[in-house]
């Protein structure tokens, strides 16, 4: 085994989309034999003690059309049973949320 195979996969592209208090991360990898694949990464900062938790998930090209396929027919569904408002969220370091008994946490 050599050093590279201990590292990440090798980064081609990256897109960062920060939507209200989550941050989406669509990157592109490429393997060792240089197949490309996504990695589609959510993070958000927990309340409690201000760490990241961060979900990933890893789509491979042959699943790229169905993936794309599912994720519209679902989009698509929702704005036609509910009315989709885009939110633009800014930063204020003097707001204080709300603490709620409600626990997303995973």
């Amino acid at each position: 085994m050599g050093e590279y195979d201990n590292k990440e996969r090798e980064e081609v592209y990256s897109k960062k989309v920060r939507a209200g208090k989550r941050t989406y991360f669509f990157d592109v990898k490429a393997t060792r034999s240089n197949d490309y694949y996504v990695t589609i990464t959510e993070s958000k900062k927990r309340l409690e003690d201000g760490a990241f938790i961060k979900h990933k998930i890893f789509l491979y090209k042959e699943d790229f059309e169905k993936f794309a396929e599912g994720l519209t027919e679902t989009v698509d569904y929702i704005k036609a049973h509910q009315e989709v408002v885009e939110k633009r969220y800014e930063y204020n370091p003097d707001f204080v949320a709300e603490k709620s008994d409600e626990d997303f946490s995973y």
